[in-house]
Order: C-alpha cells, then structure tokens, then sequence
C-alpha cells in the first residue's frame, strides 16, 4: 500500500521569479513597429465593420521592402504585422474565408501580403510577429462559441505553419460582443507550432501571457516598472509593451493627416518614457492606399533613429560590465568628463533585484546626488542637468538580492560622446 504524503507547498516569491532566455532576447530587442493595413486604409476608417467590399483593397505600389526600411532605420528590431483586424478581412489567402486578399483585385487575387513582409523583414534581419484579432466583425461563425473557436485555431494554425519563426503573437482584447474565447485552446495551438513564440495580451485579458500590455497607447510606461506582476496571488515574469502609433490616436493610414504625425521631440520623450523605463516601445506604422509609407512617416522615422543612435549609440549592443556587489559601481576618468544623463542595466537572468538607487557624482569633496529611482530592469535612462566629473557611481540603495547589473554608462545629449566604461 501507498501512503499519502503531506509536500509542504510554498508560495510564490517575486525574488524567485526569472525570465526565459526568449523574454531576455526579446526584451534585447527594445525597439518594435505594429503594421496596420486593410480595408479600413481604402476607407478612410479606424475600426471596420466587416462589410466592406473585398474589392476595395488594391494597393498599385505595395513593396514591404520599404515598410521594412523605414522601420530599420528607427532601430526597429522585430515587425508585428496585423494579418486580420476586428473587420476579419485576412491578409493571407486562408482556406477558411473568402473575406481575405484572394478575393481582392491585388496581385490578381493571388498576393499573400504575410508572406511578402515576413521575408522582407527576415532578408533585412529583423523578427518577425503576427496579430490575429479574437474579434471578427465579418465571420458568421462569430455568434457560436465553439463553432467560431474551430475556425479561429484553423486560421492561428495556417499563420504558426507557413511562415517561419514568429517571435511574437499579438491577442488584441478588443470587443467581444459576448463571445466567450477558449484562449487555453488558442495558446495549445500556437505552442504546438510555435513553442518559442512569445505571447501578448492586457494582464486582465490573459493571465498567462509571456508579455504584458503597458495600458495605454501613449507608448508612456510607468516610472516604476516591474517585470513580475501579480493576478490575484499568480506570479508571473511579463514585461511591459508600449504601443503607440507613429500618427496621433491613428493606427490606420487617412488622407490629409500630416498634422498627426509625430514631432521628433515627441518622440524622444516616447524613447524616455518606454524604453528609458525598461518596457518596449512598439511603433504603429501606417502605410498608405498605394501601398506604401508616406515620405514624411519615412523621413521622421530616419530622424528617429539618427537621434537615438547619435545620443546612445547601441547601448544594448557590445560586451556587458557584469557588476555583481554590494559596493557602489563607479566610473573614473583621468580628466572630468560632461554627461546628462545615464543608462543602467540590470542582468535579468538572474531576475530584477534592484528596489532603489541613485546615481552620484563626486564635486571634489562630496558626493552630489544627479537622480535617484526604484526600478531598473532591463534599462533605466535617467536624464539631470549637464554635469562634469571625473567620478560617478551607481549606489544601489536596496535590493531585493546581490544587484547583478550589466551596464552603467554616461552621455551627454549634447555632445552625444559617451562616458568611459
């Protein structure tokens, strides 16, 4: 006989939390864009209602080359191409609709945008992800749970088998109408296929997701960010995506809207305010009727990326410091050297440890207090009035455990010359 024996079981602790190697390489990635095109970009509209002729999508100049380019250019790293939007219109020949681009007049019906842009970004080295809206507008099965729940796992099935590696899943929790998901479904499906893809969805619309909505589509994450959150005692690592369009409140692409696009101010501050807090900045891109990103979307996301490159360089590039102690990390020079801000990483395969911290130079006689925080996580950009120094150091302040940090570093945004290391 058998007999049964009490296993203590013990609870979750934020500390021993840690992220997979594919939330580490994906967090690596900081810079993402959201590609947004459809029907609704022929229509002048944000949100479709699925009954829009399929007739009406004809781009005559689309090359995903050029989406592709642009988005580059930014210090975009991975593209997220929304392949069916709430309207239900797909963008790849699916079996299971005709509502899709093979009953457009583009490409003679047979075009397969998934497939142009997902080898397009892959040629010009950058990841690539898919967003499936749960929401159909068109599909009639919509109104019976199980019915619509076969037909959506067929459409994830034929994205998750035909076109490579996705790094990224997008579940948008946009409408529902009193469908109930079978998300446990959804996610088996995707896992079967694509057991390395990383899943997003809003904390309150999927607890079990590998990346996490920030909350708004300011692109702002909050001051204190934090990679573990906690639904109702259930831990789990899911670091924060900001998405934010490149034109004001304007996923899709509309006529006569330069007004709406972004100043290159505006978008630093988005830069600061993502991923100078540790979350990803994701960039809604829109391309226009002919097929294409407008000039002036073009010619701003160069801009972009010139200025983060010209401040920063690649700070997420190159070998680490790996720090690991108890006493202050601190950066000397020979002669004093003018900085603005600092850049801070923790190395998050050991966890985010970091609860408090301030960054301080030395005036001679003592140490001067520049900024001080709580979180660090996969990078901290702290930004304080133009200060020169020959010693500066990292104090941390409290920590959930021996801080393992993997960088710190000083620029002048002036200057743009980065500190010694």
């Amino acid at each position: 006989m058998l007999a049964a024996v009490a296993v203590p079981v013990t609870a979750q602790n934020f500390l021993d939390l840690k992220p997979s190697a594919q939330q580490v390489a994906w967090q690596d990635l900081e810079i993402g864009v959201l590609i947004h095109f459809g029907p609704n970009t022929f229509m002048d509209r944000e949100w479709g209602d699925g009954t829009a002729d399929p007739h009406v999508f004809n781009p005559t100049a689309l090359n995903a080359a050029q989406w592709v380019a642009a988005a580059k250019s930014a210090g975009a790293r991975y593209l997220v191409l929304v392949a069916k939007h709430h309207d239900g219109f797909c963008l790849w020949p699916t079996a299971e609709t005709p509502y899709s681009v093979k009953a457009s007049p583009w490409r003679n019906g047979h075009g397969d945008l998934v497939r142009e842009v997902s080898e397009a970004a892959r040629r010009a080295g950058l990841r690539f992800g898919i967003y499936l809206s749960p929401w159909d507008r068109h599909e009639p099965r919509y109104k019976n749970n199980a019915a619509y729940d076969e037909y959506y796992r067929r459409e994830l099935t034929e994205l998750a088998t035909r076109y490579g590696e996705l790094t990224e899943f997008w579940l948008d929790g946009a409408g529902s109408e009193g469908h109930v998901y079978d998300f446990d479904s959804y996610v088996k499906t995707l896992r079967t296929y694509q057991p390395n893809t990383l899943l997003f969805a809003d904390v309150g619309f999927l607890q079990y997701g590998d990346i996490r909505w920030v909350g708004n589509e300011s692109g702002f994450a909050s001051a204190d960010n934090w990679n573990v959150i906690d639904r109702l005692g259930y831990l789990r690592w899911r670091p924060a995506e900001a998405d934010t369009p490149l034109r004001t409140d304007h996923w899709f692409w509309h006529p006569n809207d330069e007004k709406s696009l972004k100043t290159l101010a505006q978008l630093m501050e988005t830069y600061h305010k993502t991923v100078g807090r540790g979350a990803q900045l994701m960039i809604g891109l829109a391309p226009d009727q002919g097929g294409l990103l407008p000039d002036s979307d073009v010619a701003r996301l160069r801009e972009f990326g010139d200025e983060v490159r010209r401040v920063y360089g690649n700070t997420s590039d190159g070998p680490d410091d790996i720090w690991s102690a108890d006493a202050p990390l601190e950066i000397q020079s020979t002669e004093p050297v003018t900085f603005d801000r600092a850049v801070m990483m923790e190395r998050l395969s050991a966890g985010q440890r970091v609860l408090a911290y301030a960054v301080e130079a030395w005036d001679g006689q003592h140490w001067k207090q520049l900024s001080a925080g709580t979180s660090i996580g996969h990078k901290k950009i702290d930004i304080f009035p133009r200060t020169q120094s020959s010693r500066v150091r990292l104090r941390i302040i409290d920590a959930a455990a021996a801080p393992h940090m993997r960088r710190f570093r000083l620029y002048d945004g002036s200057g743009a010359q980065p500190s010694p290391e």
